[in-house]
């Protein structure tokens, strides 16, 4: 049964275990303290204003956004 187990729990290679934040359960929830800082700290390198009022997933999309523009993040290689 170990076998059958673990065919259920394993991912593909090529499949992406991360949701789009527009899926997420608790996405319209504000956003999390360190989503607040770390888009503080990207919105002043990137000289854009702040929004204090992003939900998590606005908050999440809008850390992608500036860190492509900022050259920041995972998405760059850092």
């Amino acid at each position: 049964m170990a076998s059958q187990r673990e065919s259920q729990t394993t991912r593909a290679p090529h499949e992406n275990p991360e949701k789009d934040p527009e899926d997420w359960v608790t996405g319209d929830e504000p956003m999390t303290g360190p989503q607040r800082s770390y888009l503080t700290t990207l919105c002043q390198e990137a000289g854009e204003e702040f929004n204090d009022s992003l939900t998590k997933a606005e908050a999440s999309e809008r850390i992608e956004e500036l860190q492509r523009k900022t050259g920041r993040g995972a998405a760059n290689g850092h």
